[in-house]
């Protein structure tokens, strides 16, 4: 079990008050809540050691640049990667996708081939490539789901029969839907037919134990501004022999290992994909947040979000008003929950409850082709972490109350 008085006294922001009220934090597929271990950090960099890496022989630079190394090496075992050449700290989960569809991507995707993806994909899974093809001329197949929000798996197996195939570039856990796909099994299907494999895993590394030694995948991407971590620094892992083989994504320094007036030569992963001064402090912040995030245990933070996500679809389904978009039960899920109330919009119902100090996303959630394949114009959305509690899920239920009075719904 959670100490969650324990939990809560880590995170200061939840000490503060909206109208009188306590904050109810439920919006951590957005961007999640920092704990003060992580803060002081990065902090300690800033005043203890404030110096650029991989540059310095004095004690300052030689601190610095361990502080940097060591929290790759722990991002490294969190994930179970082979080796921490394999880990490249990006900006966030967008840019590492980025930077696998301008290397890896430029380089194997031309005219006559196709990638899949599906319906359910995170914008940032989808831009990039939509991107490249307008230059390269490849097609891009999108999968379709299941009437409970499932990935179909019949259509993927038959996709992938095509010759054509050269990527599969599928979401872990859906943002909107909370679905968990089945990475283990995608990526052994893939691979049968030598086609590579991008896992997009922002929404699953915060919250259960990932284990890349038994997905496979040949890239993996996710961010640390939703595992505890702060914003502006993420992780692309990718197989050593693929980053040897990829050209550079940005030029610069620490990235090259000569430069000439005729030519340059490059890095060995992963500096060869980390040009310039990088976020020095966001790298060791989200070495503290798996820091905090093992000491807790990974099995711990998904069984107490497992917990809450059965109790609080339960509350949810007994409110005629709501409208679950996606799976209604907990099962090979992640806790996450779309919905709609009634027919009052979206952006009035988060209002309201935004008035009452309860955090909740309204929008699309940055997945337009999934509500748009699900007729759906907009949606909320609220979602769990290890630091909220049934409380919170009651608080919820308490403000949509107030949502119906004020717009004299009727179910």
């Amino acid at each position: 079990m959670i100490d969650q008085k324990k939990i809560k006294a880590d995170f200061p922001i939840l000490k503060k008050k909206n109208n009188g009220q306590r904050l109810v934090y439920l919006d951590s597929a957005n961007t999640s809540l920092t704990p003060r271990q992580v803060v002081e950090k990065m902090d300690e960099y800033y005043e203890v050691y404030n110096a650029n890496i991989h540059r310095a022989v004095y004690p300052l630079g030689e601190r610095a640049t361990f502080e940097y190394e060591a929290a790759r090496e722990k991002i490294r075992r969190f994930i179970g990667a082979k080796s921490s050449k394999e880990i490249i700290f990006t900006r966030n989960a967008t840019e590492s996708i980025n930077l696998v569809a301008q290397t890896w991507g430029r380089q194997h995707l031309g005219r006559g081939d196709a990638i899949v993806l599906s319906i359910m994909e995170h914008h940032s899974n989808i831009v990039p490539w939509q991107l490249l093809q307008k230059e390269k001329g490849f097609h891009i197949h999108y999968l379709s789901l299941s009437k409970e929000g499932r990935l179909n798996m019949e259509a993927y197996q038959r996709v992938i029969q095509n010759k054509n195939i050269k990527l599969v570039s599928l979401i872990h856990q859906s943002n909107v839907l909370g679905t968990l796909n089945d990475a283990k099994s995608l990526t052994e299907l893939a691979h049968k037919r030598g086609i590579a494999v991008l896992i997009d895993g922002a929404q699953s590394v915060p919250h259960r134990k990932v284990d890349l030694k038994k997905i496979k995948a040949d890239f993996f991407v996710f961010t640390g501004h939703k595992m505890l971590g702060p914003t502006g620094i993420g992780v692309l892992y990718g197989r050593e022999e693929l980053l040897q083989d990829m050209p550079p994504f940005l030029g610069g320094g620490d990235m090259i290992r000569s430069v000439g007036i005729e030519g340059s030569t490059w890095n060995d992963p992963p500096y060869k994909f980390e040009a310039g001064t990088p976020n020095i402090a966001g790298a060791i912040g989200l070495g503290a947040a798996v820091d905090y995030l093992e000491n807790i245990g990974m099995k711990k933070v998904q069984e107490h979000e497992q917990k809450l996500l059965e109790y609080a679809l339960k509350k949810m389904k007994a409110i005629p008003e709501i409208n679950i978009i996606g799976p209604e039960n907990a099962q090979n899920r992640g806790a996450v929950i779309a919905f709609n109330f009634a027919e009052v919009h979206p952006h009035d119902v988060a209002t309201i409850l935004g008035e009452q100090g309860i955090c909740v996303r309204a929008g699309n959630h940055c997945a337009q082709p999934l509500l748009d394949y699900l007729k759906v114009p907009a949606s909320l959305r609220v979602s769990f972490y290890l630091y909220n509690t049934e409380d919170d899920i009651d608080r919820l239920i308490e403000g949509l109350r107030l949502v119906k009075k004020t717009f004299h719904v009727e179910p």
